[in-house]
């Protein structure tokens, strides 16, 4: 390793060691940036290393913030993330928890299946994880703990089912990822459909198998009537309003009607209506949603620009060779580095965000993948569901946090970390099944584009 590598991994530790500090990302990552070239002009005058990473190259990072801001996969961002703070609010989720609670109220474990249900349809309409974890918290968890479920069952369930919408399209995750390396957003949105299905199924398959074998963790109700038609009528109003928004979006990117970033405006557009057809749709509701929207693209685009100098340098010092030449060297064969990376990536998401491990260990990791002849949208997926994981593992995962903030006392933040390790099991199942089935990932985007 030469010196010049050297100060590339003395950048990523300190990159790692920052972000305890509580200080934004984004400035870490510009200031990292911007002190490790001056350290490397430094050292490079007193002939300590050859990096060739100057004020100069440096410079370059303007060109490509400039590329990343007119670039219009990213337009989708904003679109998709007004769409999921507008169905928020329009009180769809509400709806459906009424509905549903109605028609499987009645069954052991009933009350689980419903909240799986509603985090699936938020999952392929908003992607929103905080959203998404504190409003099926509101909704779904007095209604569980006053039926005696077991609270870290309860938990749980609200935790894990509130990250579908991560990986579940259209995900700002997929968006970014595509961007990040270069390739359809389109593909991505239909390579992680049925693996997000599959996620969302073993975590069913699982509440129900529990509540059957596990009878203090979700008792039956003991005054739930059976459903009806009228019942069954008013769980079809309820979700076919969600699932054509669902299908207007994904549909339109399936059928080549649309792309991504277009079907992004047609969902935007959608929860607008749908918020005015609830009657939830106001001023005050509009400005509210409108603010949301803003400061969460700011924060996004800011961690864009940091990332950007961040790994301009690091490039710069051979980071990526670094990278390469590890990981190709591994005594392993292909299928043994894949499986590095996907554990590098796990045990890194106990510690950093998924944006970040999206924006800097991504892009350094595909080059490797695509030398060794792996679908790229395989990986990515595969990727995907391993950062789902750093929502639920501690100490950062941000869902545990989002819960906490609005449960009761009585569930306190060991109760939700004892909840959510089955399903962290559930997403290594789903992960090791993806990996063994590459079609999962791949044969969506196949049919719909014959390649």
């Amino acid at each position: 390793m030469s010196a010049a590598e050297g100060l590339a991994v003395l950048m990523f530790l300190s990159f790692m060691g920052l972000l305890f500090t509580g200080f934004p990302v984004a400035w870490v990552l510009g200031g990292l940036a911007v002190l490790f070239t001056a350290l490397a002009i430094t050292l490079e005058r007193f002939g300590m290393i050859e990096a060739g990473v100057d004020w100069a190259y440096a410079s370059m990072t303007v060109e490509r913030s400039w590329d990343v801001m007119t670039n219009w996969v990213l337009v989708a961002l904003p679109m998709f993330i007004f769409m999921g703070l507008m169905l928020d609010r329009s009180g769809m989720a509400q709806r459906l928890m009424d509905n549903l609670v109605k028609l499987f109220g009645a069954r052991r474990g009933g009350l689980a299946l419903t909240v799986a249900l509603i985090g699936l349809l938020l999952a392929a309409s908003t992607g929103i994880i905080g959203a998404s974890v504190v409003l099926l918290a509101l909704l779904g968890l007095p209604a569980m703990l006053a039926q005696r479920y077991r609270p870290d069952f309860a938990a749980g369930t609200i935790a894990a089912v509130g990250t579908l919408g991560i990986l579940i399209p259209p995900s700002i995750m997929l968006v970014l990822m595509a961007d990040r390396l270069a390739i359809s957003a389109g593909d991505l949105f239909l390579g992680a459909l049925v693996p997000g299905l599959l996620l969302a199924g073993l975590y069913m398959a699982y509440l129900l198998l529990r509540a059957h074998f596990d009878l203090a963790a979700a008792p039956a109700p003991k005054d739930a009537s059976p459903p009806t038609l009228a019942v069954l009528l008013g769980v079809g109003a309820a979700i076919l309003p969600p699932l054509g928004l669902i299908f207007a979006v994904l549909g339109s990117i399936f059928f080549g009607i649309a792309t991504p970033t277009e079907a992004a405006g047609v969902g935007a557009a959608g929860a607008l209506l749908l918020a005015a057809g609830y009657g939830r749709l106001s001023v005050p509701v509009l400005k509210d949603v409108l603010w949301e929207t803003s400061r969460t693209t700011a924060f996004i685009f800011a961690i864009f620009l940091g990332a950007t100098a961040y790994s301009l340098v690091l490039r710069g010092l051979g980071g990526d060779a670094l990278i390469d030449r590890t990981l190709l060297g591994l005594p392993f064969g292909p299928d043994g580095i894949i499986l590095t990376i996907l554990l590098a990536t796990f045990i890194l998401g106990f510690f950093l965000d998924w944006i970040e491990i999206t924006l800097i260990v991504l892009p350094l990791v595909a080059p490797v993948v695509q030398t060794l002849g792996f679908d790229l949208v395989w990986f990515t997926v595969l990727f995907a569901v391993c950062l789902q994981t750093s929502f639920l593992t501690p100490p950062v995962g941000f869902a545990i946090f989002y819960l906490r903030g609005v449960a009761p006392p009585e569930v306190t933040v060991g109760t939700i970390y004892r909840g959510v390790v089955p399903f962290v099991l559930l997403q290594l199942l789903g992960l090791a099944l993806i990996y063994r089935w590459p079609a999962l990932a791949t044969w969506l985007p196949s049919q719909a584009y014959g390649s």
